[in-house]
């Protein structure tokens, strides 16, 4: 059994929206999915902290590779640096003698900046360029 309207009510067809050429189809009013439309920080640009839109200037990540001898600090290098930001700094901490000769070879083959070399460390700072 149903219930009349009351007065309150809206008249027939009023949760409907009207539907016609003029008339959006419905769910145009609500951003497409993957927009960003929705939640903020869920499927973003990327240049929010730690994102590819930020230079990485005033930032200094920090692997620590002493112990490890040749060739796992630059092993370590080529895999951290890529998940950082153009233009953030790594410091590798390493021990190894050969980090010296192995670390400023390894940038200027894969053309990434060595920005120093850190004696009390003993560290060494590489520049992401791409």
């Amino acid at each position: 059994m149903t219930t009349p309207p009351g007065p309150d009510s809206p008249p027939p067809g009023a949760d409907n929206p009207p539907t016609g050429p003029d008339s959006p189809p419905p769910g145009a009013d609500s951003p497409p999915p993957g927009s960003g439309g929705g939640e903020a920080g869920v499927g973003g640009d990327g240049a929010g902290p730690g994102g590819a839109g930020g230079d990485g200037a005033g930032s200094v990540e920090v692997l620590d590779c002493r112990g490890q001898r040749c060739p796992l600090p630059v092993i370590a290098l080529a895999r951290r640096l890529p998940e950082l930001p153009v233009g953030a700094v790594l410091r590798v901490l390493a021990d190894d003698p050969a980090a010296a000769v192995d670390i400023p070879a390894w940038c200027r083959m894969r053309a990434q900046q060595f920005v120093t070399a850190i004696p009390d460390g003993p560290g060494y700072e590489v520049r992401r360029t791409h």
